[in-house]
């Protein structure tokens, strides 16, 4: 194994899994899905180019970065890696401080990458998660407001999941540009996935950013129905047993949580109630967002003062 290869993995504490055959590493990419795949460039070339072709061609593989360690620094070799897929290709061309950074870089766009939603380009799942955490850390007080469509499986059906997918971008774009226009860096934006996000902001900027939301929510969203949809208010669409019900236009239901009546020590906790929030916000009528106020964990009241806010 190389000695660049080994430090750089040691330092990073990564373990180091070493193949001699392309099948046993399409086997163990497909089974496995690791972090990171180096391949060595100074032994059979075709074979390590058509590996990386193929797996740069699978979507569910193709994820996985594959930096190329190749003492061949010509043109020729360097452009079939990079042809083939290859996410970075590392020479003898470069020193070996550089060699470590562009392993360092790699490493970087990787983590990157697979942290934001593909559909929408806001952080998923993980990044969520990471900054319910330093908010947690911080001690400071923050909301943690889960955002969720109301009717958007009947827009689906009555539609297409190409106007679907076009609608929850518009509702990213909305809480994106609302949450960071008005806060800056104060404010977080995620997507958890389908029609899911979760923001984080102060708790004192709770109305103020979700008053906004919900106003713009409201004027942009009936434009994505048809003319007589949007004038009549509502579509006839089929519940599970093939009735025929009046489908009202789509809602915004905003379920929110804050530390500042009771203290969490996991992000788990703070997602299993922002979950309960926005169940309880989705049986509410309109657009509508409702705040947590219970204390500690035997507290019952659910209410509010903003104007869009339902107790």
């Amino acid at each position: 194994m190389p000695a660049l290869v080994r430090q750089w993995a040691e330092a990073n504490a990564f373990p180091l899994v070493v193949f001699d055959q392309a099948t046993e590493v399409e086997a163990i990419v497909l089974r496995g899905h690791p972090c990171l795949l180096f391949v060595d460039g100074n032994r059979a070339q075709a074979d390590g180019v058509s590996l990386v072709r193929r797996l740069k061609l699978d979507a569910f593989t193709a994820i996985v970065p594959v930096t190329v360690l190749s003492a061949d620094h010509h043109q020729e070799q360097v452009q079939a890696w990079f042809g083939a897929g290859a996410d970075e290709v590392v020479t003898g061309l470069f020193s070996p401080a550089e060699q470590r950074a562009r392993l360092d870089a790699m490493l970087v766009r990787t983590e990157r990458d697979v942290s934001v939603h593909p559909s929408t380009r806001l952080p998923g799942t993980t990044e969520i998660e990471r900054e319910i955490r330093r908010r947690l850390e911080s001690a400071e007080e923050f909301a943690v407001c889960y955002a969720d469509l109301d009717h958007f499986k009947e827009f689906n059906d009555r539609y297409s999941y190409y106007d679907g997918d076009r609608v929850i971008y518009l509702l990213s774009r909305i809480l994106h540009d609302v949450v960071k226009g008005l806060l800056g860096p104060r404010g977080f934006v995620g997507h958890i996935g389908g029609d899911d996000f979760i923001f984080v902001i102060p708790t004192g900027e709770i109305s103020a950013v979700c008053s906004e939301i919900l106003d713009v929510f409201d004027t942009l969203i009936p434009l994505q129905y048809n003319e007589q949809d949007r004038r009549a208010g509502y579509f006839f669409g089929k519940d599970r047993r093939g009735q025929l019900h009046r489908v009202p236009l789509m809602t915004l239901s905003i379920g929110i949580v804050t530390n500042r009546h009771r203290g969490f020590a996991h992000p788990a906790q703070v997602s299993e109630l922002a979950t309960e929030m926005k169940s309880y916000a989705k049986t509410l009528p309109g657009s509508v967002f409702v705040v947590d106020r219970r204390q500690g964990t035997n507290g019952e009241e659910r209410s509010g003062a903003g104007s869009r806010e339902q107790p």
